[in-house]
């Protein structure tokens, strides 16, 4: 792990595209901003993690097949 030291309003920066930047310093909160990217996904770890089990979960999840064909079966009238 790289660990760096920065004062309010300095930066580091990862790759050409990534700025992270120190906004403020209060007690035991550091306020940090964020430059990326639109294409890359900023979570925090909190929500990183939640986001991972639910995708693992919804890919574990057994699909009933028949409540499908009937969500795709010609009831409106298409044969």
């Amino acid at each position: 792990m790289l660990v760096l030291s920065r004062k309010k309003n300095e930066s580091i920066m990862i790759g050409d595209a990534i700025e992270i930047k120190v906004i403020a310093v209060e007690g035991d909160t550091v306020r940090i901003g964020i430059e990326a990217p639109r294409d890359v996904e900023v979570h925090r770890k909190e929500v990183y993690v939640t986001i991972k089990e639910e995708n693992k979960l919804a890919s574990e999840a057994k699909v009933d097949w028949s409540v499908v064909k009937g969500l795709v079966s010609p009831a409106n009238g298409e044969e």
